[in-house]
């Protein structure tokens, strides 16, 4: 019989070498269905007899316990690939190595072992550790073991009430007589009636005592009970072990690197967008936001942000054809959804939940509840999915179709302490800090110098090496890390869709921003100084120029009017007509002249008995696909400018037409 395990990963050494069969790796296939580990020859053994035969191997034989400490960490959007290295010492002979205290979310493909030296790497076996769920039980089964004592006294001291209280009975229904019809003689009488009143009353003491005893064994197990239920409040930490099997001929100690793939990690951008005035550059902080949790603190590791998503499928997609057939065509107005407010709480007991993680699924979006349970999160387009996600709740996922998406999120079962980190390498315990958001940095420190970050761009990704080292624990919390600053010349302008909002939003334009390899995230505002809200940074466009939302100006005011009586329905011969003329108005209250675009739109026909025509636009064409008319012009502080749309639309008078 063979000893061996088998190998799940890969195996980088000088000295090793790497078993692989379809199906099966760990063992090298010769021919006719045998199979050669270390010399040894035996034949093919299914799958499951296989694994079986690994899992009862593995458990018993404990190997030797290696320490090991995490180096590095590249954190995806999705998932982080975490490195640990360990110096070991290897005796002569076959001997295992066993990693442990890791994540127990370890993706098993992605284990790889890295190692130099005269000895050879025989197997990579990886197993999850249940060690404090079985402590957990023992102890549990302990206090189970003293309940039943402490039952076994309460039943013997129930039976001692029961032979009192026959006793009692007896004594209470046996007259004073001496067996005959003849009554005793006073002395007897009174012998007898203090025998029976003493006896009874030790017979009420005893049964005193003994109902006293069963109190304090009913305290007993209420203590107990407590105790279980405390222990069963704990989370159980269930880790995991890599197991590699060596074989030297000679003792020696060895440097390895243990490498391998976690799932409960993210990060995703926000920006600090500030602009000092029209004339003046922007400045762009380029931040991320870290969270994990995988099962194991990282502490103080260094840390590489990366653009590359492994959850996401690599294999490319093969069109298929798109058959068309007769059908129905509706058409309609439909309210853009920007932005999604709401509020997080508890399935529980209705309590708001800070902390929460929400998410644009699929994107690198994200925000954060605050201490209320409130968020505010933008959307790129209408067919958003935003995740809830926060620790010791589940996750849960929901359409964004409304501007306003209300939450509770259902308890699990597993909780975790919470842990902020408050400098490089320190870790201070705080109360009251659930789902806190904390910025990793040194309390000491005022003036500091720019965290130094490389950027590396690599054939499909792009890295942010951190040279700080960085310790984020295990909680699920958001921690802030700052990747670069930049001062970009921007063109300012002025925007307003009137037939949407008559809001006036100041735009920021970026030329060449494809260079600062920025995400799709959200942004916070900061004009003149003074913070003026949200907006969002989306680089889903293939344009070279990024356009920046900063906010609303109210200093520009406008209005959008149907003029009255020229909202006209006319009939000519089979045909309708109707005609809208629209008013815009500008007022700029500002001390200053502002470049200001207004767009608005005629309908466009997808129907070729309705037609469309544009009769006054002041000046500007329409654009013959979308129906888009802009307005590009400078107005002088304190002035006032009017522009007019009107168009026509025609039908046949036996179709219904809705014209805006």
């Amino acid at each position: 019989m063979f000893q061996h395990k088998f190998i799940y990963g890969k195996v980088h050494t000088p000295a090793s070498f790497i078993y692989v069969v379809p199906g099966n790796p760990g063992i090298s296939e010769i021919t006719d269905g045998m199979y050669l580990t270390e010399g040894i020859m035996f034949k093919k053994l299914s799958i499951a007899a296989a694994l079986l035969f690994i899992t009862a191997a593995t458990r018993a034989d404990e190997g030797q316990k290696v320490a090991s400490k995490v180096q590095k960490v590249t954190v995806f959007l999705n998932g982080a690939q975490v490195s640990r290295t360990a110096l070991v010492n290897i005796s002569p002979g076959t001997s295992t190595l066993v990693f442990e205290n890791l994540s127990p979310g370890i993706d098993v493909q992605s284990i790889q072992v890295n190692a130099g030296g005269d000895f050879t790497i025989l197997s990579v076996n990886h197993e999850l550790d249940f060690a404090d769920n079985d402590i957990r039980q023992k102890n549990i089964q302990t206090i189970e073991a003293n309940v039943k004592l402490v039952r076994n006294k309460i039943a013997l001291q129930n039976n001692m009430l029961s032979i009192y209280q026959e006793e009692a009975n007896t004594l209470a229904k046996n007259p004073v007589s001496n067996g005959t019809n003849v009554a005793l003689d006073p002395i007897r009488l009174k012998q007898t009636l203090d025998f029976q009143t003493a006896r009874l009353n030790e017979i009420k003491k005893n049964q005193q005592a003994v109902n006293d005893q069963i109190d304090l064994f009913n305290d007993q197990l209420e203590d107990y009970n407590k105790q279980i239920a405390e222990i069963n409040k704990v989370s159980v930490k269930t880790t995991s072990n890599v197991l590699v099997t060596v074989s030297s001929k000679v003792p020696l100690q060895a440097n390895f690197t243990l490498s391998y793939l976690v799932r409960n990690a993210s990060w995703f951008p926000t920006y600090d967008i500030r602009a000092k005035n029209v004339n003046s550059p922007i400045t762009i902080v380029y931040k991320a936001n870290v969270s994990q949790k995988t099962g194991e603190d990282w502490k103080s590791a260094k840390l590489t942000l990366s653009t590359g998503n492994p959850s996401v499928n690599g294999a490319k997609p093969e069109l298929t054809p798109t058959y068309l057939n007769f059908g129905m065509y509706y058409s309609g107005t439909g309210v853009s959804i920007t932005k999604v407010m709401g509020r997080v709480v508890s399935r529980d007991d209705n309590s708001p939940i800070p902390g929460v993680s929400v998410r644009v699924k699929g994107t690198s979006i994200g925000a954060v509840s605050d201490a209320g349970g409130n968020y505010s999160i933008q959307i790129p387009n209408a067919n958003a999915v935003l995740t809830y996600s926060f620790i010791g709740y589940e996750t849960l996922e929901r359409q964004a179709n409304a501007p306003m998406i209300n939450v509770s999120l259902k308890s699990a079962s597993n909780q975790l302490n919470e842990v902020v980190v408050v400098g490089y390498g320190e870790v201070e315990h705080k109360r009251d800090l659930t789902g806190a958001v904390a910025k990793i940095q040194d309390k000491n420190i005022i003036n500091t110098v720019p965290i130094e970050v490389k950027k590396e761009e690599n054939q499909t990704n792009i890295e942010f090496n951190i040279a700080n080292p960085y310790t984020v624990p295990s909680d699920g919390k958001q921690y802030a890390v700052e990747i670069s600053q930049y001062n970009i010349d921007a063109t300012y302008q002025y925007y307003v869709a009137p037939k949407l909002s008559t809001d006036v939003y100041l735009t920021a334009q970026l030329t060449n921003w494809n260079k600062y390899s920025f995400l799709s995230g959200e942004a916070n505002l900061f004009f003149e100084g003074t913070y003026i809200g949200k907006s969002l940074i989306n680089t889903d466009a293939t344009t070279d120029t990024l356009n920046l939302s900063l906010g609303t100006d109210k200093n520009i005011v406008v209005t959008r009017t149907l003029e009255k009586g020229l909202a006209m329905r006319q009939s000519s011969g089979s045909n309708q007509k109707e005609t809208r003329n629209w008013l815009i108005d500008v007022k700029n209250r500002k001390s200053q002249s502002v470049n200001l675009l207004v767009e608005d739109q005629v309908p466009v026909s997808q129907n070729k008995d309705i037609e469309v025509e544009a009769q006054e636009t002041s000046g500007a064409k329409p654009d013959a696909t979308t129906g888009r008319v802009s307005w590009n012009f400078m107005l002088n502080s304190l002035d006032e400018k009017k522009v007019k749309l009107k168009y026509q639309v025609k039908y046949p008078k036996n179709q219904s037409v809705i014209v805006q």
